[in-house]
């Protein structure tokens, strides 16, 4: 059996199977190894950590990942990457399993065999949003999450309250975790090269991370407060109670949402609660 480092370069092996990246999919390839095994390196991962891979596509950062002595579970949508693939679980020894499906339908807990698993990625582009939103807010909380994005959504991701890129995914990903963007990935890195550049957004779940029922209220206000950002919060959240409902959670009702910090809107989202709850 051969190992990991002994396998052909990717160009040779993407060529040797007849495979491009697919624009329906979203993909464009990594497959400069430098870029992968920092990405690697930045996801703090090492022998005997289980961790989840969605869309590895040719295997670039798969390939790193091994070589931390990581266990890879790889989750492929595209069947076409199955053989490219499964000739890398042969390589890998034993510390690499393919899942073929799609992940925005996976169970994650079954896919970490029960214990704590890392997410590192570089995520399809029309997917990447809902499946960070899957992970900050559903049953299953990840040991850390290592994800490239377009640049724009990572910037979205980490943004401050005030700013034109902070929003609801800045909101509920920062309730839920610590984030900040690591590193910065110029298009000509990619093959093809997309029209933007990406970066690598690290995120680490919070120890006071909202409960299931308190994100849901979160989800909520945050959707009504950022679908009409430019009116003050009285009118924004009038579905939901209005100037009452800012004022029960400390907050201006001429403020704007892009103006309320995170805080602010847990707030927000336990006094919507309690408003609820009376009327019950």
């Amino acid at each position: 059996m051969s190992a990991v480092q002994d396998l052909p370069p990717l160009r040779e092996a993407l060529a040797a199977h007849g495979l491009m990246a697919k624009k329906s999919f979203g993909q464009h390839f990594l497959l400069d190894l430098n870029i992968t095994r920092k990405i690697a390196r930045l996801a703090e991962v090492g022998p005997g950590d289980v961790v989840i891979e969605v869309g590895p596509g040719p295997g670039g950062l798969t390939r790193a990942l091994l070589e931390t002595g990581a266990k890879v579970v790889a989750v492929e949508k595209d069947e076409r990457f199955r053989a490219l693939l499964e000739e890398l679980v042969e390589a890998s020894g034993g510390t690499m399993r393919l899942v073929l499906g799609d992940a925005l339908e996976a169970n994650e807990a079954e896919l970490a065999g029960g214990g704590p698993a890392h997410i590192v990625s570089n995520l399809p582009y029309n997917v990447g949003t809902p499946l960070l939103i899957k992970w900050l807010t559903g049953p299953w909380t990840p040991a850390s999450l290592t994800l490239m994005f377009q640049k724009e959504v990572a910037d979205r991701i980490a943004a401050a309250p005030g700013t034109s890129a902070y929003g609801r995914l800045a909101v509920i990903a920062q309730a839920t975790c610590e984030a900040r963007v690591v590193m910065d990935v110029p298009a000509r890195a990619f093959t093809p090269p997309p029209k933007i550049d990406s970066a690598v957004v690290r995120l680490l779940p919070r120890a006071d991370r909202p409960a299931p029922k308190r994100l849901d209220a979160l989800q909520a206000v945050t959707a009504a407060a950022f679908g009409q950002r430019r009116k003050m919060l009285r009118a924004s959240l009038k579905a939901l109670g209005g100037e009452p409902l800012a004022v029960a959670a400390g907050l201006d009702p001429q403020a704007r949402a892009e103006t309320v910090d995170v805080a602010g809107f847990l707030r927000l989202a336990d006094a919507w609660t309690t408003l609820r709850q009376g009327r019950g």
